[in-house]
């Protein structure tokens, strides 16, 4: 199971990479979406394996009980999905102000916009 998370991992950032070195805006942005899942597969996996776990509900003395789910990953998850949330939120929002402005959504055409 984890060598095929791992390929999948691999393929989520080989295909956020050729994303991202395009011109276009929009493949930019679906680029960094990829990338995002891809991170947040990657921290899953390496975070306490995959393995069914309790709930990390701690006892009466604090103690956690044996076989509880790693809350820390879960919290890091949780995390890097609002993150990558309100980053595509502000990527998208400066796409259309820049395709607004210049009129097209090719980086190389915004380029020559320095000096507006």
């Amino acid at each position: 199971m984890v060598l095929l998370l791992a390929i999948a991992i691999g393929s989520l950032f080989g295909g956020a990479i050729y994303l991202m070195l395009r011109r276009s805006v929009v493949k930019l942005i679906l680029g960094l979406v990829l990338l995002s899942h891809g991170v947040n597969l990657l921290i899953f996996v390496m975070g306490d394996g995959v393995r069914r776990g309790a709930p990390p509900i701690v006892d009466a003395q604090g103690l956690p009980p044996p076989g509880v789910a790693d809350p820390l990953v879960q919290a890091l998850i949780l995390t890097a999905i609002v993150i990558s949330f309100g980053l595509t939120a502000f990527v998208l929002a400066l796409a259309y102000r820049a395709n607004q402005a210049v009129g097209t959504d090719d980086l190389d055409d915004m380029a020559s916009t320095d000096r507006l």
